[in-house]
């Protein structure tokens, strides 16, 4: 089978924003147990050293986070990611076709694995992801270890697309930010897990599920029993303060409109994800745009999105941003 065509790099050169000094900085930083502020293609995570139970303990608290859900281990291949888990061929298949880049695997935990059980929750597997973002790649490099980077935010708030976001939401808490320019993903990585015989899509991201079943087959969905086991399975996630209603046709005195695509012709867009109706203009464009918004205005109405390749991630964030659902004709 001829192998697919790689797909393009989400960041081409590191920024001119992270000295060489800044990284050994921060990778000394992180080997002593502090918290940094990382950037990725897909949003800034908070990354701890992944084998320190301590520092991992730290992200929780600073997040707010319950230490019953998951991190995503970040590793620099998959050479490091085979000293943390069990990788079957299927795994192989994926790292060679999107690795480094947005696509977390959920597998078995190994024997050996050097990771703070405190990281996967106590649980017998581990998440773990290469990152596309040279900075990124980098720093774990130095530091020589995984990394647990979950997203640089509190718990449950809008996830961070560029330094000053990591900065305006944890403060203190992220006490060294790597400024490596605004994420170009903008929406988490996507997550399937590979436990069991049969692999799960268990959160949709920058990676389509057409993209993964080309290599791997058909993806199914996890059991509603299965509670939270993987990082990103929260019900209420990326959740703005502003009222949101989705698939939004009209707009209502006091909302924004957050349109995608041509606007209809009797309503204003206040923002518009992609005037030109590209999913990944949009997904680059979700989280700052909803945090525009959110700090100008009570309610926000969002335009439809399809809800194909891109468009499944973009839109499971949309839904796990609002804590009911508000749709037109409802």
């Amino acid at each position: 089978m001829p192998r697919s065509p790689q797909p393009p790099p989400f960041a081409a050169s590191p920024s001119p924003n992270v000295s060489d000094e800044a990284l050994r900085e921060a990778a000394r930083h992180l080997l002593s147990g502090g918290l940094i502020g990382m950037p990725t293609e897909t949003v800034y995570g908070l990354a701890a050293d992944a084998t320190n139970g301590l520092a991992v303990a730290a992200i929780y608290a600073a997040k707010g986070r319950p230490s019953f859900n998951p991190l995503i281990c970040h590793v620099d291949g998959p050479e490091m990611a085979a000293a943390c888990a069990r990788i079957d061929a299927r795994a192989l298949e994926l790292m060679d076709r999107f690795w480094p880049g947005p696509l977390s695997l959920v597998l078995p935990r190994s024997d050996t694995c050097p990771v703070s059980e405190l990281a996967t929750a106590g649980l017998s597997s581990i998440a773990v992801r290469s990152p596309a973002h040279p900075v990124a790649l980098e720093l774990i490099r130095q530091v020589g270890r995984p990394l647990a980077a979950p997203s640089a935010n509190r718990s449950e708030e809008l996830s961070p697309t560029t330094a000053r976001h990591v900065i305006e939401g944890l403060g203190e808490r992220a006490p060294m930010v790597l400024d490596g320019g605004t994420c170009l993903a903008g929406i988490e990585s996507t997550i399937v897990s590979l436990i069991g015989p049969d692999p799960v899509m268990l959160r949709p991201g920058a990676v389509t599920r057409h993209e993964i079943e080309q290599i791997i087959g058909p993806l199914s969905t996890p059991h509603s029993s299965s509670g939270v086991i993987s990082p990103g399975m929260m019900r209420r996630h990326y959740a703005p303060r502003a009222r949101l209603r989705l698939n939004a046709t009209t707009v209502g005195a006091g909302e924004a409109f957050l349109a995608f695509g041509p606007s209809p012709a009797s309503i204003i867009a206040t923002l518009n994800l992609s005037e030109s109706s590209r999913l990944d203009e949009a997904a680059a464009n979700l989280f700052s745009m909803l945090r525009e918004l959110d700090s100008k205005f009570e309610a926000i109405a969002i335009a439809p999105i399809p809800n194909e390749g891109l468009g499944e991630g973009i839109n499971d964030r949309i839904k796990r941003a609002s804590a009911h659902l508000f749709e037109d004709g409802v």
